[in-house]
């Protein structure tokens, strides 16, 4: 979550000919007919990839946007208990990738299949189950679905995201100069206000709507490439600035208030959302028996730099950070071009984000129409789809919240509630341990407690912070 998302997902940077693996990991294969099914053919037929290119997609479909809304998370948290915290997340995340690689395997030799989806493990697990195989459909509809709930509310966070950002550069452009320090401070001043962010969310719009027409994200493969450099640069200068800038003596909270603590979680899960591109990374593998290696090695690299960022960007910024970092940064040229091209990369993203629920639930409308139709509809229903996602970013127009509760709400049951469930399904009657039940249990529990906490705070704040609006009214 971006973002991930963001997923892509999670919420990731991805993209076409150079990254055909991040869209099959958050795509489960399409329904309708071969006639509508041409339209949302999958990107690249390469069919092996190498160690380092498998770790890179990894790397880059687990950082998105949820990264920079770490920092505040830790501030939830507290100073010590919010790193401890995405130390104990991140090592539950990558078992449970692991867990859902293991299950893969299983089932698809048992199935005889080559690979399956997160969706088709799911609803072959069921099939191991007696009592449920009459419904192991719905265990792939119940994935599907949550997958489109990530997808679509990585969509609305990056909404929220280019506005604040683009609205405080505007802001601030009059006043903005080559010194990063003339004003003494670490963050922006906004000198000039402009219009309301929801109004630059409308103002973006048909931007995305001309994006989400692309016919072949292969188009925007250049673009992509691009955006992925900028970003990796940008990130470059905010960790530079956040460390020259830490304020001495750090006098902040070690433990946060336990009232805020599911606003962590959900923004922790949030960035660590990527488990939808663990399989099809694994599937196109060269060498799939390496796999382990490069799903450990990235995720500790992931994991370290959601750490230091997180701590990093929190001990600069106290209790001043923002639901971004980039919105903390100072009111010169150089990190005002850091968030637009930050946005430029989340703009581009944006299309990969919104391929996933496209592929999912357009194919079965368009195939009712005749083919005189297709792409009138096709447009049509691609327009409804990004004008849904910028009516909800409208509704909750606050960056930090929203980023919490669709990280509550969805990536809690991908990343946590789902995998462990799977395994019991996956090996009932097999000679599960005690051990291996309790440990399931309790990590699903984990993410139940943490998807009900998550949600109901999140919703809770977004009430009252617009019931504060209203009153400054």
């Amino acid at each position: 979550m971006m973002s991930s998302s963001d997923d892509v997902r999670g919420e990731g940077s991805q993209f076409a000919d150079q990254n055909p693996s991040e869209l099959d990991a958050l795509c489960p294969s399409p329904p309708g007919s071969l006639r509508t099914r041409r339209h949302y053919e999958r990107i690249g037929t390469r069919t092996g990839t190498s160690f380092c290119q498998t770790l890179i997609h990894l790397l880059k479909g687990n950082i998105g946007t949820g990264l920079l809304g770490l920092p505040l998370a830790v501030k939830n948290a507290g100073l010590v208990l919010g790193p401890v915290s995405l130390l104990c997340m991140g090592v539950i995340a990558v078992h449970c990738m692991r867990v859902l690689v293991d299950c893969s395997h299983h089932l698809s030799a048992k199935m005889n299949r080559q690979s399956l989806t997160y969706g088709e493990a799911v609803q072959y697990g069921m099939e191991n189950v007696s009592w449920l195989r009459r419904h192991s459909q719905w265990g792939k509809r119940t994935v599907n679905l949550f997958l489109i709930i990530t997808q679509l509310g990585f969509c609305c966070v990056y909404f929220v995201f280019l506005s604040d950002n683009v609205k405080q550069v505007v802001e601030a452009a009059n006043t903005t100069t080559f010194n990063c320090q003339v004003n003494g401070s670490n963050q922006t001043e906004v000198l000039v206000p402009s219009f309301d962010s929801r109004l630059y969310m409308l103002c973006f719009l048909p931007a995305f709507i001309l994006l989400v027409f692309t016919p072949n994200l292969k188009y925007l493969a250049p673009l992509s490439l691009i955006a992925n450099l900028v970003m990796a640069a940008s990130l470059v200068l905010i960790y530079f600035y956040s460390i020259m800038n830490i304020k001495y003596p750090i006098d902040l909270p070690l433990v946060g208030r336990a009232k805020d603590y599911p606003l962590f979680f959900g923004t922790a899960i949030f960035a660590f959302e990527g488990i939808g591109v663990v399989l099809p990374l694994e599937n196109k593998m060269h060498r799939p028996q390496s796999f382990p290696l490069v799903l450990y090695l990235g995720m500790g690299i992931v994991t370290f730099l959601y750490i230091t960022l997180g701590t990093i960007g929190y001990m600069c910024f106290g209790a001043d950070i923002g639901g971004s970092i980039t919105l903390n940064l100072p009111n010169c040229w150089t990190y005002q071009a850091v968030k637009l091209l930050y946005c430029f990369g989340i703009f581009i993203t944006f299309a990969l984000q919104f391929y996933v629920p496209a592929e999912i639930l357009i194919p079965s409308v368009v195939a009712r129409v005749s083919e005189r139709w297709e792409i009138a509809i096709d447009l049509l229903l691609r327009a409804v789809l990004v004008i849904f996602t910028c009516a909800l970013a409208i509704l909750i127009p606050e960056l930090d919240l929203v980023i919490s509760l669709v990280g509550s709400v969805s990536s809690s049951f991908l990343a946590l509630i789902f995998p462990p469930i799977l395994q019991v399904l996956t090996f009932q009657g097999e000679g599960l341990s005690p051990a291996s039940l309790a440990k399931n249990s309790a990590i699903s529990l984990v993410g139940l407690v943490g998807f009900l906490a998550g949600t109901y705070v999140a919703i809770e704040q977004i009430v009252a912070r617009n019931a504060l609006k209203r009153e400054l009214q």
